[in-house]
């Protein structure tokens, strides 16, 4: 793959400054003498993990400062296939009632499993207007990077910020350096922008922009549909980046025009006029700076254990026996031998045990599309599950009849949550078992103890699906009955 890296004239060289630089400084409350900013904080989503934080606010009897801008998103550990708590495990029960209580306490708006607005946090907040260009938005979940999509900056924090977030409605962070990552081109077709950040993460490393906010720029990135930026700015955090940016721009505002919480009518063009002009400008300059061809990305897997362990699904795994670097030698081979994959080996040879469609990183409904696309009159050779990132994606999926084309295809349709993605409700895959995943990290049991997970995009699962084995699923785009004698192995 082309692409070139270059070092750039430190900060404060030019007067021009970034989009991150721009968000951020525009929300400093305080400069402390060690390099720490106290900002303040426009979003604060909460999930069921929060009990930790709001157990710290009863110890000191102490109260949410801004209800209104504090928000509760059941999701992470609730049920998919029923609504019903009582027969779920206690102990989730447990956490999803407490997170009731304690919305109910602050008077917090919860999207509860009643509410038609529930789903995965980071599908919410965009989908309800909540994320707006601009603001600082923060969760206490490492893939809050998704809202940088607006050109928000956001991030993820543990547990004692978030209790600092829900008593001051600030937090104290140091300001990371500036990266920029420009994709020019144009994608091929069947090309996605799950496939773009996974090629940014095999490029530079799973700790590449450790340090660094990310702002992705380049043609092929302002090309993409606002749930293609979502992808890309969620996997920020895998390639180490403290966040992801994208531009404002023509494609945001048509996104979040009408929004239930965004602003509407006269003010909503006001504030149109504002947010087209957080851009970076031409004389800024970026700590880092990297360059892809989109053209010459291909629909990408991972083979190893961490997401930076990915090629295009043309290729072969590695061979450890060839790589100079000792220690990555032993990552590869290790990765290797948990993931039962023969060095050299085809990655198209790699057959699969089951498949899961979901997640924060590829559930909105153009990912949901785009795995029914290949699925449509064909069956999958091995069990999966399909879990819409929203209760809204849900009911625009089935408006469209995409929930009879993977329930034919032998696939479990279920509701919205986390899912399988991270194994908290139940949704397991099985020990020893391989699962073709749209989800963001492949980590040792990451979807179960013992599971082995290959990252790809929504399309490149549903190939995997239909042929029981890792697919090239452009060959899938032709007739079906042609196109699935060719994926043959």
């Amino acid at each position: 793959m082309y692409s070139r890296e270059f070092g750039v004239a430190p900060q404060g060289a030019s007067s021009g400054r970034t989009l991150f630089d721009k968000v951020f400084d525009s929300h400093v409350v305080v400069r402390g003498d060690d390099g720490q900013c106290l900002l303040a904080i426009d979003r604060h989503f909460l999930h069921e993990g929060s009990f930790h934080a709001f157990n710290k606010l009863k110890e000191r009897d102490a109260e949410v400062s801004r209800p209104d801008l504090t928000f509760g998103i059941e999701d992470h550990y609730v049920p998919t296939r029923t609504r019903d708590l009582s027969t779920i495990d206690p102990a989730v029960r447990s956490m999803i009632e407490q997170l009731r209580d304690n919305s109910a306490r602050h008077s917090l708006r919860l999207f509860d499993l009643a509410d038609p607005g529930q789903g995965i946090v980071h599908v919410v907040g965009p989908e309800q207007g909540l994320t707006l260009p601009g603001l600082m938005v923060v969760c206490g979940d490492s893939h809050t990077a998704t809202h940088g999509a607006f050109g928000a900056l956001a991030f993820g924090i543990g547990a004692s910020e978030v209790a600092h977030v829900l008593i001051t409605q600030t937090l104290w962070q140091k300001k990371p350096k500036r990266m920029r990552i420009t994709v020019d081109g144009t994608l091929a077709p069947g090309v996605s922008a799950k496939d773009m950040a996974l090629s940014i993460i095999a490029r530079i490393g799973a700790d590449g922009a450790s340090g660094h906010a990310i702002e992705y720029a380049g043609s092929a990135v302002r090309g993409l549909s606002m749930e293609g930026r979502l992808t890309l700015c969620n996997l920020s955090i895998e390639a180490g980046g403290r966040c992801g940016m994208v531009a404002p721009d023509g494609t945001t505002i048509d996104y979040l025009r009408d929004r239930p919480y965004a602003p509407q009518g006269a003010l909503f063009d006001r504030a149109t006029r504002d947010w087209l002009a957080l851009n970076t400008d031409a004389d800024a300059v970026f700590d880092r700076e990297v360059v892809l061809d989109a053209g010459e990305i291909a629909p990408v897997v991972t083979w190893g254990t961490s997401p930076e362990d990915a090629a295009p699904i043309t290729g072969s795994a590695p061979d450890p026996a060839t790589i100079a670097d000792p220690a990555r030698a032993a990552q590869v081979r290790d990765a290797l031998d948990y993931m039962d994959i023969r060095p050299g080996q085809n990655l198209t040879d790699i057959r699969i045990d089951r498949v899961f469609i979901g997640s924060c990183t590829n559930s909105r409904i153009e990912d949901i599309r785009a795995a029914a696309a290949i699925l449509a009159g064909r069956k999958s050779r091995v069990p999966g599950l399909v879990s819409p990132g929203s209760m809204q994606v849900k009911r625009q999926a089935e408006q469209e009849g995409l929930d009879h084309i993977f329930r034919d295809a032998g696939l479990e349709w279920v509701d919205a949550g986390c899912s399988m993605c991270v194994g908290m409700n139940g949704d397991l895959v099985p020990p020893g078992e391989r699962c073709a995943s749209t989800t963001n990290r492949n980590f040792r049991g990451r979807q179960g103890p013992g599971s082995r997970t290959h990252l790809m995009s929504p399309a490149m699962v549903a190939a995997a699906a239909v042929t029981g084995h890792l697919t090239d699923m452009r060959l899938l785009m032709r007739e079906p009955a042609q196109a699935e004698a060719e994926a043959r192995p």
